[in-house]
This record gives C-alpha cells, sequence and structure tokens, in this order.
C-alpha cells in the first residue's frame, strides 16, 4: 500500500488493522512485521503503533517490539460477553467440568451476518485428564464443524439458515460434514433432542456436544460445549448435562 493510499483510508480503520495483525503464536511484533501484516508503509505502521503504545492499546517489548496492551484488555473485559456472559456461565462451567472430566467452552455467534458468521471463544475450562483441542479463549472456528456451532445454527430461523448455506464450507477433516443436506439434518437433529454433537469433525478423535441458551436481551446467541475422545462420548450421559448447563446459565442471566 502506497503513503498515499495510506492517508486515503480512515485513521481508525488502519490501527483497527495493526490490531488483528497480531495472531495467538505471536510474542510480539516489529513495526517491519505489522507493516508486512497490513500492507502499511513501514513509517506508517511504526508511527500508528507507537501512538497505540501510547494510548495502552499496544505494549513494547524490550526488544523494541510490539505486543497487545493491558489497555486493551482492560477495555475488552467490559464487553457484556465478559461482564455478563461469562462471569455469570463459570460457575456452571466448572461444575460441568466437574461432573464431566472433560473440556467446557462457551461460544458466541461472532456476527449477525450469516456470511461471516463463527463461532467465537469467551469461556473454556480444561483439566489433565481432558483431551487437547484447537479452541481457545478468543479463537473462532466454523459453525459447521464444531458442536457449540451446530448448537447456535439450531437456534437460527430458516432465512438465516437459507443465507448461511450460500457459503462454501471447508473440510476440516476427512469427517467434515460441508453438503447443505446432511448439514441441515444435523440441525434438525439437534432441535429436536435439544443438544448438537459433531464426531471427528473438526479434530480426529474428538466428539464435541453442546446446547445453546435461549435469545437473551444484549447479547449475542451463547451455547456451551463439552469436548471428549471418541472413545469415551457417551451422549446419553453428556447430552443432558450440557442441556442442564444451558438452562442454569440463561436462567441466572434472566435474574440480572
Amino acid at each position: 500500500m502506497t503513503d498515499d493510499a495510506a492517508g486515503a483510508e480512515g485513521v481508525l480503520s488502519r490501527a483497527a488493522r495493526m490490531l488483528r495483525a497480531f495472531g495467538a503464536d505471536d510474542d510480539s511484533l516489529s513495526a517491519a512485521d505489522l507493516g508486512h501484516r497490513t500492507g502499511l508503509p513501514r513509517s506508517t505502521a511504526h508511527r500508528l503503533a507507537a501512538e497505540l503504545a501510547g494510548l495502552g492499546l499496544l505494549d513494547r517489548t524490550a526488544d523494541g517490539g510490539f505486543t497487545i496492551g493491558t489497555g486493551l484488555w482492560e477495555m475488552g473485559e467490559l464487553a457484556p460477553v465478559s461482564m455478563r456472559l461469562r462471569e455469570h456461565a463459570l460457575p456452571h462451567v466448572l461444575r460441568l467440568y466437574e461432573a464431566s472430566g472433560e473440556n467446557v467452552h462457551i461460544a458466541v455467534l461472532s456476527s449477525p451476518d450469516p456470511a461471516t458468521a463463527e463461532a467465537l471463544y469467551v469461556a473454556r475450562v480444561t483439566g489433565p485428564n481432558s483431551i487437547p483441542t484447537l479452541s481457545r479463549m478468543g479463537g473462532r472456528h466454523p459453525l459447521h464443524t464444531t458442536g457449540v456451532g451446530k448448537a447456535l445454527l439450531a437456534q437460527q430461523e430458516d432465512d438465516w439458515l437459507d443465507a448461511f448455506f450460500q457459503r462454501t464450507f471447508e473440510r476440516e477433516t476427512v469427517y467434515s460434514i460441508v453438503d447443505v443436506v446432511p448439514l441441515r439434518d444435523e440441525i434438525a437433529h439437534a432441535r429436536a433432542r435439544g443438544f448438537a454433537t459433531t464426531r471427528q469433525e473438526m479434530t480426529l478423535g474428538n466428539v464435541s456436544i453442546a446446547a445453546a441458551l435461549p435469545a437473551i436481551d444484549g447479547l449475542p446467541l451463547a451455547a456451551v460445549g463439552v469436548v471428549t475422545h471418541l472413545a469415551r462420548a457417551d451422549e446419553r450421559r453428556l447430552g443432558p448435562l450440557v442441556v442442564a448447563a444451558a438452562r442454569d446459565i440463561a436462567r441466572d442471566l434472566a435474574r440480572d
């Protein structure tokens, strides 16, 4: 991107691109890294990074690089998914972990737009006997290959789903369901029994079982789920547990 093009772009848009340039595997990024990832000239990237650091949105490292700032984290903790959803959900998530011994997480719909929506993970509890998963706090995964994602899809109106199914779905594993008819059948099944499942559709050997919360004013659609190994995936036991957790979280949020 040229200096003229960078100047024509709004400063907020450039700053947002700088902040979103960071990934989960980045300990820090240099101004040159930020310029490369955003397409901004190095001088512009360095100036913006310095300004963002001055505002606490980025932090400087000893070697002159930049990391996501604690000031940005502080502001993020004021979001309703933290202040309301996660705080009310955590006691129930912990109880679900104690009852299941498996990974437990909360995910929300990342966007109301069916063309771009994903499952955004906002809470997670794991333990020494839990199976490794790809999910992390603040991470995103596809709706069609995750238990929480299918649970969120089961909450949508048919018009929204019609738009969603215009997308092209990537196959995360050989077991991923990417065709519209079987995906619709999966959603119908989830609606009928009250919880959704995926079997090795996101990660080989893993099974996810999840239930959605009813819509709550001021919050995106949310779902709670467990991830277990295929060899110990007892849906008859875990299904009612996640349904009860979703119900109890929704009850507490309704009292707020």
